[in-house]
């Protein structure tokens, strides 16, 4: 799933996510894998720690920078209401909306006119979705990290269909979210940071709402 399209000359902003796309690849590959139940005392506290935090959110609102594989770069707005929605509204020239709502992820390209539907649990973002979370017993979480300034949680998708994992980055010790760099099937990383992050704000349903494809033009 292509989660990146459009170009625009941010380089300041590209030379510091290209640096964090370096660290993700080897963030994404380093650390050992743990199965629930084995963590240490430490590492199982810190993902208590970080399970109430997500849980204590019910909305939350942030600007975000992404860069793809390619080094496509994308800016836009990340709204997450749960359980079960978020929604990635991708600022001009990118066509793209992403809204997962129902159980399902939508991805519409408004310049090709197309809406395509992906299970939620076939992408590794469904952990953040959950009505209650508890990484340290979710199956899905591979590893946890404490880095200077940050704790980072790996996880994997949800099925076996898809092999994608990711990486999500916490401030800490104090608990913010602020970036998730994710491998696809492929072995490309799309790393996204965030911005201006806001909690417990007002987000109507229609926000999540399924995008539809653009009515056509009436013939003349």
């Amino acid at each position: 799933m292509v989660w990146w399209i459009g170009k625009a000359d941010f380089r300041p902003i590209m030379r510091r996510l290209a640096i964090l796309a370096a660290l993700a690849a080897m963030t994404l590959l380093g650390g050992a894998s743990r199965y629930p139940g084995t963590y240490s005392a430490e590492d199982a506290a810190r993902l208590d720690k970080v399970s109430a935090y997500l849980n204590a959110i019910h909305t939350l609102k942030a600007n975000f920078v992404q860069l793809g594989p390619e080094g496509d770069m994308a800016e836009g707005e990340f709204l997450l209401s749960r359980p079960g929605k978020l929604r990635f509204s991708y600022n001009p020239p990118s066509p793209v909306l992403i809204v997962a709502t129902g159980g399902d992820i939508y991805v519409k390209n408004s310049r090709l006119n197309t809406v395509d539907r992906t299970s939620l649990s076939d992408t590794p973002l469904d952990i953040l979705l959950n009505k209650a979370i508890d990484l340290r017993h979710n199956p899905t979480v591979t590893g946890v990290e404490e880095q200077p300034g940050a704790l980072v949680v790996r996880a994997r998708a949800n099925t076996t269909r898809a092999q994608s994992n990711i990486s999500l980055v916490f401030t800490w010790p104090a608990i913010e979210l602020r970036q998730w760099m994710v491998k696809d099937n492929q072995g490309g990383v799309t790393t996204v940071a965030l911005t201006g992050v806001q909690t417990g704000v007002s987000l109507p349903d229609g926000m999540f709402a399924v995008p539809v494809k653009d009515a056509k033009a009436p013939a003349k």
